[in-house]
């Protein structure tokens, strides 16, 4: 016997999901699972008839956190279309801003979406300030913001909103889940670094704003180039952008990595029992190009590439012309009754089709306004983890290096990654060999400026045709596909990081990233089902961005429902 459980919304912030499971009411084990975005974008239909010059200041409005991402690839897709090859120094200038977004991304990912997952906030009343500098020095020599004083003034702080009975942006949690697992001192350090980013993520966007002009939403890209030519050229701005980047890179090294050390040895158990492990297979565009050519012959920071049922011994090439988007379980359809499209033929008709009469999903028909990319046919799992496991079986000596350097830290064998908790420490090191990067990439851009290269753009002449743009956002790889027509933008598709992890089943009846990694999944108590948070935020879930309307004990106050 199986008994239906529904959480919506299931993210924090990002919202728009809705996760729905079957669980075996004899052991407690998710038999079924459904994810479905419960809103409709639609962005793709408010491209069509634009200049193909403006379709990235439109596509970075489809988010609110990797802005610059989609207008990044919306702008690439035009000049794919145009046949516009980047000057170096806008390459590199991209790449600075790409990886300013990447580090506070990540970082104000885990903190602020994701790590209340792992650490009991309330425990952490009780904790004994001292007790916690013993332990914060125990996972690193010199850590973030440890002393006796500091705790002491973060317990009054999270005393003062509980005597208030108002948690604020803790309200809503599993707060006492027997699955929590650390002491009340380890709640406290975590918790005291929760607090810490709230400032330290400023830093990074502030750096990604030196070149991007603004943040959230960039304004330095244009097709052909960047604008932002004078910033790149005054000693004073990079100067500037480095402080922050330095300044975000020791809260990574004294923060971060040793948080995620604690939870992947207080929480290694499930890790080794797979919990959350999901699909077999691991796909990434590539991120931070390095060089101008086009990208199937590109490198790339991070490379691209696709692993098939965890074979580390073979990385497979990324064919652009085997992605197709279903939408079999989709509130779609294609004109033709076809169910599954390459992008650059894709379509967006909405047909909702309604929910059951008591409000739970029709999952034999379509039930989510995500359509379901595959590659060649099969499910893939993209981000941060993706491209660490690519970058892997590629033989980086980087990534190679650090995931191998935790796993023998924690000890434990390399199937420790194939897991909710490998999925969130993944990130986590993906933000250091990033930050390290850095320095790199401002030395490429000020020798490449001091040898005599001082050009931002390149001139073109627009065209008709197809044009496509493939790379990774720090949710995992991001693509967008135009044609342009008669000067016009005559159809777009973006097939997003999350499209690829939240996608409800395709015809195959063959699951996404997200309810693969749910089914089989044990729950100490389904009715707080935290094991269930815990694994979808391990991707980062992201969805149309959302406003959710909660009192102060984390009721909701009222439901609209909207015809479409």
């Amino acid at each position: 016997m199986a008994a239906k459980h529904v959480i919506d919304p299931i993210t924090r912030i990002e919202g728009h999901l809705r996760i729905e499971i079957e669980v075996d009411e004899t052991n407690n084990v998710v038999e079924e699972a459904a994810s479905s975005s419960t809103a409709f974008r639609g962005f793709e239909n408010i491209m069509r008839g634009r200049d193909p010059k403006d379709v990235g200041m439109f596509a970075q409005r489809i988010c609110g956190v990797c802005t610059f991402h989609h207008y990044e690839r919306g702008v690439e897709a035009t000049e794919d279309a145009f046949g516009v090859t980047l000057p170096p120094n806008a390459r590199m200038l991209r790449n600075l801003i790409w990886a300013a977004q990447a580090i506070n991304d990540h970082t104000t990912h885990f903190y602020q979406l994701h790590a209340m997952d792992w650490f009991d906030v309330v425990s952490a009343l009780d904790a004994d300030p001292v007790a916690a500098t013993e332990i914060a020095h125990q996972f690193h020599r010199t850590p973030y913001n440890a002393s006796e004083s500091h705790y002491t003034q973060v317990a009054e702080r999270l005393l003062a909103f509980v005597q208030s009975g108002q948690l604020g942006p803790f309200a809503g949690g599993y707060w006492g889940h027997p699955k929590y697992r650390l002491s009340p001192e380890e709640n406290l350090i975590i918790a005291s670094h929760y607090l810490d980013n709230l400032a330290v993520q400023r830093m990074s966007a502030k750096a990604s704003a030196i070149f991007g002009g603004k943040n959230p939403h960039p304004q330095s890209l244009i097709v052909g180039g960047m604008t932002s030519a004078r910033d790149a050229l005054d000693a004073h701005r990079i100067a500037e952008y480095q402080f922050l980047i330095q300044k975000s890179a020791d809260f990574v090294e004294r923060a971060y990595l040793p948080d995620l050390e604690l939870i992947a040895r207080r929480y290694r158990t499930e890790a080794l029992a797979g919990e959350g492990g999901g699909l077999r297979n691991y796909m990434s565009f590539g991120a931070m190009s390095l060089d101008e050519r086009p990208w199937a012959q590109r490198a790339h920071f991070l490379p691209a590439g696709l692993v098939l049922d965890r074979d580390l011994s073979t990385v497979h090439d990324v064919d652009p012309m085997k992605i197709a988007e279903e939408v079999a379980h989709a509130w779609y359809d294609y004109e033709g009754g076809e169910t599954a499209l390459h992008p650059l033929d894709g379509q967006t008709n909405p047909n909702y089709e309604g929910l059951n009469e008591d409000g739970t999903l029709k999952t034999e028909g379509g039930y989510s306004w995500i359509k379901s990319p595959r590659y060649d046919g099969q499910p893939v799992e993209v981000g941060p983890l993706a491209r660490l496991i690519v970058a892997y079986a590629a033989g980086d000596e980087k990534v190679q290096t650090a995931m191998d350097g935790f796993t023998d830290t924690i000890g434990v064998p390399f199937d420790f990654w194939y897991s909710t908790v490998g999925r969130t420490v993944a990130r986590g090191l993906e933000t250091k060999i990033i930050a390290d990067y850095v320095p790199e990439l401002v030395t490429n851009l000020t020798q490449n400026v001091a040898n005599g290269d001082d050009r931002f753009f390149n001139r073109y002449e627009p065209k008709d045709g197809p044009g496509w743009a493939m790379g990774e956002a720090p949710r995992g790889s991001l693509s967008h596909w135009l044609t342009v027509e008669n000067g016009s933008v005559a159809n777009y598709q973006a097939v997003v990081p999350s499209t690829w992890n939240a996608s409800p089943k395709d015809g195959r009846e063959q699951r996404g990233a997200y309810e693969a990694a749910l089914v089989t999944q044990p729950m100490s108590d389904p009715e707080r089902p935290l094991e269930v948070v815990r694994t979808i935020h391990s991707f980062d879930p992201c969805l149309a961005c959302a406003v959710h309307v909660l009192n102060r004990d984390g009721e909701e106050i009222a439901r609209f429902e909207v015809e479409v």
